[in-house]
């Protein structure tokens, strides 16, 4: 006789997603604490290990499907986003992310990244950013800071570096973050949020490189200066910061200016309040380029978050509309169709 009751959902734990590799990366990476958080949160996800996928492109973030307990594809240098593209398209019931590099992901990988933030394809982007290539050995990446001296760069590097959450935006991203290695409940936070979002999310990572760039965030991790040096991005709050909350950032047209809420002369009413679902761009791009500048915090949050029809869903529905319309084609219609010729 058939049992028709229904087995009891088993609730899912970090061990879970673990797989039995072991994790080669340097002592001390901080690529250990992004796996920590991300196998951490994915059991609140609500999506079953059999529907998640993770792809990566070459570098040492790429080895990240290697240790989930999950499908995963390691594909090559600089094209996880167009494989990620691929995969969801062709089978978009299943939870897609991606783990990149600063190299991987702004060099090499750049055209495929910025053609999936404006296609708004369904998937979910760590790029691990260590402003260092760490792989092969420590030459400087497309993040590194100008003047950054390496081994292919010892006098200096001449670039300017990019700004991968202004490029994000730029690119019409639909949400847009960041978080650091070393702040693991908000990276958990961030991660839950980007689940969460129907079409392209992407997450920058502060990573250290304690081998080859030690040291390039800790201004922002650092519990003595972290206070001073950072500013969290919250829905519908005031810009503050600072270690007594007594500092702020208001706009001045499109300029932004950091005030002391202490002066008598500014209140927490002059602040801008951040709005991560506005439509327009503008204010979360102006955001971004603090951390360009000189004297001013670091944004750590969402940047943007809105809702827009995604590429993947827009396929499907063309897709059953024309084969309701048409019917279902045959392949060797399409192969033997107009375009075809002869040649004798």
């Amino acid at each position: 006789m058939a049992n028709n009751i229904d087995a009891p959902e088993v609730k899912l734990k970090a061990k879970d997603f673990a797989s039995d590799q072991d994790v080669r990366w340097c002592p001390g990476c901080g690529d250990y604490s992004i796996l920590a958080q991300v196998q951490r949160s994915f059991p609140d996800i609500g999506v079953k290990k059999e529907d998640i996928v993770w792809v990566s492109g070459i570098g040492c973030s790429s080895r990240f499907p290697y240790y989930m307990n999950t499908y995963g594809f390691h594909s090559i240098h600089g094209r996880a986003a167009a494989i990620a593209t691929g995969l969801k398209v062709s089978r978009p019931d299943l939870s897609v992310w991606v783990a990149t590099g600063d190299g991987d992901n702004m060099s090499i990988g750049g055209n495929h990244f910025i053609h999936a933030c404006r296609k708004n394809i369904d998937f979910k982007m760590l790029m691990f950013n260590n402003k260092i290539y760490g792989l092969t050995k420590g030459q400087y990446s497309p993040t590194s800071e100008k003047g950054k001296v390496t081994k292919s760069t010892p006098f200096g590097s001449v670039d300017y570096p990019f700004n991968p959450i202004s490029l994000a935006l730029g690119a019409g991203a639909t949400f847009v973050a960041r978080s650091m290695d070393r702040d693991p409940k908000h990276m958990q936070e961030m991660i839950k949020k980007a689940a969460e979002h129907k079409g392209i999310a992407f997450i920058e990572i502060f990573q250290n490189c304690n081998i080859f760039n030690d040291g390039a965030f800790e201004l922002f991790t650092d519990k003595e200066t972290k206070e001073d040096n950072v500013v969290y991005l919250v829905h519908d709050q005031p810009m503050v910061f600072g270690k007594e909350k007594n500092k702020g950032i208001k706009l001045d047209g499109f300029n932004p200016v950091v005030v002391d809420l202490n002066d008598g002369k500014h209140s927490i009413n002059d602040l801008l309040v951040h709005k991560e679902d506005d439509e327009s761009p503008t204010r979360s791009f102006i955001l971004s380029h603090l951390t360009d500048s000189d004297g001013f915090p670091k944004p750590v949050g969402i940047f943007r978050r809105i809702l827009k029809p995604t590429y993947d869903e827009g396929v499907q529905n063309q897709l059953e509309y024309i084969t309701e319309k048409k019917g279902k084609g045959k392949l060797v219609d399409l192969l033997k169709g107009k375009n075809t010729w002869e040649v004798n």
